[in-house]
């Protein structure tokens, strides 16, 4: 890609860039997906943890960009001058592979969106839904052909229109928002903490927005402890932020230098209020059991219990233009990595290579395909929307534990601070923060998803042996071929796993 003065972006851009990645299909799954996990003290909790581990990393990023101002592309660059050349490669690949999957939970969750008014979608994942995601899928491959620069304008453009919305959502459940309907679902069980306070919950119905799942005999939600509720939020809140380093990835387009930390933290602390604001307004709406029992995206189904059907519509309007807009955000980050590694000699060459339109074509076909690939695959899955989320999840840990890792490391050995040691240790204990966050979400995610990326990082692996062959240099060093050695075992395992039933998708 070209870098001439005309293709670079504003700080507004930038942020846009940031907003526009993070904001997509998991704000609109929230009520639900956190219905069906936890409380609102559970959600305050994760939200602490969330906030405060994303905000470190954000800042990680921020302090990156100031103090290694010639590595460009973010994510990637970042963990090869830390750690080597096959860990770079592996935080590429995670990150590319992240990404597809990522836009595949896109596609699900518009044809989930559309099933709601045409059963022949069903949840996302019926033949028609496929066939009409492939259309819209090969119709982005030609408009992301025609130049980054135009695709970010329309970026930008699309995250506007899809906050109005999420803003609406925001503005009518404070209005609609019961402080006793909360304080019902604030530890996780509305029907024990009505009991417990001797309340009775029948009475809640005559607000006119509360459905009968609460009231069942049989609860939707099963009681369980707090830290479980509040882990198994983890990866949904490792979803929602994924987007934080777009600026960071597009930081050789910046018009200034320091406006890709400025445009980290701003967008992450925007997105941030958005997310908070839909997780906690919604259990003062609703009962945990009838959030939980509310179909994707769940935002649609929240609104349309408080003012009717003329809810559900608007909520999935602004549902598709943002899907739309972040896909085309997402799909641009994943070019721009694969064709940064392949710059950097971690890829094969032939992803380096542009169109006249200075866009990176094969890495762009590449994307696309593999894409189709996965889209294809959640025919076969029982839960494809929560898979592609969960594994987007865990396959970008790695690449962003890589970046706080160095982050830490750099201030760790001092490097880059000779001329300014007083930040040092601001720097170290931000970056070991982050760091923790990282390790602590992985740990979350459970083992079932560190093996199914690891069929990712294992056999992926051929491109890094490609590259390497290509420039006629030694294929690993000595913990690197460690690495490798890990990275196969565990995905036979997992092969393994999903052929014998332990390992469900």
């Amino acid at each position: 890609m070209t870098d001439s003065s005309s293709n670079k972006l504003s700080l507004w851009a930038l942020t846009a860039l940031v907003v526009g990645s993070m904001i997509g299909a998991g704000i609109f799954s929230l009520p639900a997906t956190f219905g069906r996990a936890t409380g609102g003290g559970g959600a305050i909790i994760a939200w602490l943890i969330a906030g405060s581990g994303m905000l470190m990393l954000a800042f990680v990023f921020q302090t990156l960009a100031q103090r290694k101002p010639d590595l460009d592309s973010g994510v990637f660059i970042y963990a090869k001058a830390g750690f080597g050349n096959y860990l770079g490669f592996i935080s590429a690949l995670g990150f590319w592979a992240g990404t597809c999957i990522g836009n595949v939970s896109y596609f699900i969750l518009i044809k989930s969106t559309l099933g709601a008014f045409f059963p022949v979608f069903g949840d996302g994942n019926t033949l028609p839904a496929i066939a009409l995601s492939s259309i819209i899928l090969w119709g982005f491959h030609i408009l992301l052909l025609k130049g980054v620069k135009g695709a970010a304008a329309i970026n930008t453009i699309a995250t506007c229109a899809k906050i109005i919305p999420i803003f609406c959502f925001v503005i009518i459940l404070i209005f609609a928002f019961k402080s006793d309907m909360f304080m019902l679902n604030f530890w996780g069980a509305p029907e024990v903490a009505a009991l417990a306070n001797g309340v009775d919950i029948s009475h809640l119905n005559d607000y006119g927005y509360v459905g009968h799942a609460a009231l069942a005999i049989e609860p939707v939600v099963e009681p369980e402890s707090l830290w479980s509720q509040v882990r198994s939020t983890m990866l949904v809140t490792v979803f929602v932020f994924l987007g934080i380093e777009g600026a960071s990835i597009y930081s050789r387009y910046a018009k200034k230098r320091e406006h890709v930390g400025i445009a980290t933290v701003l967008g992450f602390l925007g997105v941030l209020c958005l997310l908070i604001l839909v997780t906690m307004l919604s259990y003062g709406v609703m009962l945990r059991p009838d959030l939980a029992a509310l179909r994707q995206p769940s935002m649609a189904g929240v609104l349309e219990a408080i003012v009717g059907r003329w809810g559900a519509i608007f909520i999935s309007v602004g549902l598709l233009i943002s899907v739309l807009g972040a896909y085309l955000s997402w799909s641009l980050l994943a070019a721009e990595v694969l064709f940064s590694a392949a710059k950097s000699k971690s890829m094969p060459k032939v992803f380096a290579t542009e169109n006249s339109k200075a866009v990176p074509a094969a890495a762009v076909w590449l994307t696309n395909i593999a894409i189709q690939l996965f889209l294809i695959m959640t025919m076969f899955s029982d839960y494809a929307f929560q898979l592609a989320l969960e594994l987007t999840s865990s396959l970008t840990l790695i690449p962003y534990l890589l970046v706080a890792a160095y982050g830490l490391k750099l201030a760790y050995t001092k490097e880059s601070y000779d001329n300014d040691p007083g930040s040092r240790t601001k720097d170290l204990i931000i970056a070991a923060i982050a760091t923790f966050y990282a390790l602590l979400m992985i740990y979350s995610g459970g083992l079932k998803y560190l093996l199914l990326s690891a069929v990712v990082y294992g056999p992926g692996t051929i491109f890094y042996i490609i590259a390497k062959r290509e420039q006629n240099e030694k294929l690993f060093t000595n913990i690197e071929k460690t690495i490798f050695a890990v990275l196969i075992t565990a995905a036979i395992a997992a092969i393994y796993g999903i052929i014998t039933g332990s390992i469900t998708i």
